[in-house]
């Protein structure tokens, strides 16, 4: 691919002009101040693609591959805690050794308390989380949230008495919520454009690993006559947010945040180690990221300033992007997954099985199946599209409730109870399929950097918002209405179809500088559709002018 700075001059072959800008004294050593004439999403669109037949990254199994793996693995442990801690305190609300011990029961008043107070510790988790990652860097933020969830686990599971176990719950979700903004934010700057789909997907994924650790470990535990039946799986809460706190200064800072500091070389060089096959700085993949990251940083912008939002919302593409964030934190939470999530076990109640080694068993399936579903949706949607996947998910969903709430609403037919707790299982096979990925992804692509940190803790507070509707009103509306909640969540998700297909905008296989760019267009989905078209339009020409 050949482009021209100005019509007059020649042109130059793209990998000279970026093994130019690599080698220029000026811009590899710290920002140039220079700008590179900007390109159009269609340009930059083709630009990485002609880079990624130069270079197309690492071999899967060689050593660079390897090592974003690993470190995928270490930020990975921030999904895993929030994933753990909301099925923990599902399973630990049905045993009878933690109800008589605080004098609790599964539904209620005294048991929204319970599960809210770790909604609203995330939400306070937003304040560090908003400012931490842009301050000191995405791993210290990490690191902070972490290390408080780890003495905020040690604090519940020693508990004497409610508030001490409230206390320790408010410190978990206070962790949980810093660290998995930061982990979003850090995750999406480090994973190759064309791969940033599979690796955000498998964040979020990580969620049902916490819950499956939980959950299985409870069947365990469930049987031990005393305390430490319901003590030991608050205690290893604190396991995964350990190995991020040990490991994550091993692992590299963001690219991006590194130049917004002004060190350039280093940001250089984490993106040869590992985006490049060689690992070379001059590698036109490398070259095109660095020039990227170049044009849409602002060094002294409003990044640095931790109280100015303003990015969120100051022109109509970023409002757009905000929107964006709105829908997939509240969506997100309020399709009927936080339903089953936190109370899968009353359900089950609810549909007639009473044995709490059944309902604890059948809770860990829960979470392998939904495991199965997520990690099957992660490593499609940069084949099929993030709009697809939601708006087939959701869909999907909106039937199998429909049929749920048809089968539940009667009692006394255990053929009925058994086909209603099948069609609960498949919902969140679903769910996680359409939208498991997408929670960790949309949001993290969507935003520009400079209001990336800001934005995914604004993120965490829809999120955490919407939440408190599961937290706090389920329990008394699992008392009160019973089966009848699944009509309400049938109703919501058939809104959720209408809004997605009218304003999701399609973002796989752009860089997120040229997402930001995308957001900026009259009408971007029909712009995004457009450009996703041309590009296979292009490559189709391509194989057929190779052929002949």
């Amino acid at each position: 691919m050949a482009y021209s700075a100005k019509d007059e001059k020649p042109e130059i072959s793209y990998h000279d002009s970026i093994h130019k800008s690599s080698t220029d004294g000026e811009t590899f050593g710290k920002p140039s101040g220079k700008h590179h004439t900007p390109k159009s999403p269609e340009e930059r669109l083709a630009a990485l693609q002609e880079a990624l037949k130069v270079d197309p990254g690492p071999k899967p199994g060689g050593w660079a591959a390897i090592q974003l793996y690993l470190i995928t693995l270490v930020v990975c442990c921030c999904s895993g805690d929030s994933g753990f801690d909301g099925t923990v305190m599902g399973g630990i609300n049905g045993m009878h050794q933690y109800q008589q011990y605080f004098g609790m029961k599964e539904v209620g008043a005294k048991t929204s308390i319970v599960f809210g107070i770790f909604t609203v510790g995330s939400l306070c988790g937003m304040i560090p989380a908003s400012y931490f990652p842009d301050k000191f860097g995405r791993r210290f933020s990490m690191f902070f949230g972490n290390a408080v969830l780890v003495i905020g686990a040690i604090i519940t599971a020693n508990a004497r008495n409610k508030g001490m176990f409230l206390a320790g719950r408010w410190l978990t979700g206070v962790g949980s919520g810093c660290a998995g903004a930061s982990a979003k934010s850090y995750l999406a700057e480090m994973a190759p454009a064309h791969q940033r789909g599979a690796f955000m997907g498998f964040l979020n994924s990580f969620y049902y690993v916490g819950q499956m650790t939980a959950t299985g470990m409870m069947v365990a535990t469930n049987k031990w006559q005393n305390e430490l039946s319901w003590r030991l799986p608050l205690y290893i809460q604190a396991v995964p947010a350990g190995i991020n706190v040990i490991f994550i200064y091993l692992c590299p800072e963001s690219p991006r945040w590194l130049y917004s500091e002004g060190r350039t070389d280093e940001a250089r060089q984490i993106l040869a180690n590992l985006h490049s096959r060689n690992r070379d700085v001059n590698s036109p993949l490398v070259g095109l990221e660095m020039e990227e990251i170049e044009e849409k940083i602002q060094v002294d912008g409003a990044d640095k300033r931790w109280w100015d939002f303003r990015p969120l919302f100051r022109t109509r593409s970023d409002r757009y992007s905000a929107y964006m964030v709105i829908l997939i934190g509240s969506f997100g939470q309020l399709s009927g997954n936080g339903l089953i999530t936190y109370f899968l076990p009353v359900l089950l109640k609810q549909a007639g099985i009473v044995n709490q080694n059944k309902i604890l068993t059948l809770n860990f399936v829960n979470s392998v199946t939904s495991y199965i579903g997520a990690l099957s949706g992660s490593f499609i949607v940069d084949r099929f599209g993030r709009r697809r996947i939601l708006l087939t998910g959701t869909a999907s969903i909106t039937v199998i409730l429909a049929i749920v709430a048809g089968l539940l609403s009667s009692q006394g037919s255990a053929a009925r109870a058994n086909a209603g707790i099948t069609f609960v299982y498949l919902f969140m096979v679903v769910f996680s399929f359409g939208w498991t990925s997408m929670q960790a992804l949309y949001p993290a692509e969507v935003l520009g950097y400079q209001a990336r940190a800001k934005g995914l803790a604004f993120l965490g507070v829809v999120s955490q918002v919407a939440s408190l509707i599961n937290t706090f009103g389920m329990p008394v509306a699992l008392e009160k209405l019973t089966w009848k909640v699944y009509i309400i969540f049938t109703v919501w998700d058939a809104f959720e179809v209408l809004v997605i297909y009218f304003f999701v905008v399609e973002t796989k296989g752009f860089t997120l500088e040229e997402i930001g760019e995308i957001f900026g267009q009259d009408n971007p989905r029909q712009y995004s559709n457009k450009l996703l078209k041309d590009a296979r339009l292009n490559r189709e020409a391509h194989k057929q002018s190779a052929a002949a």
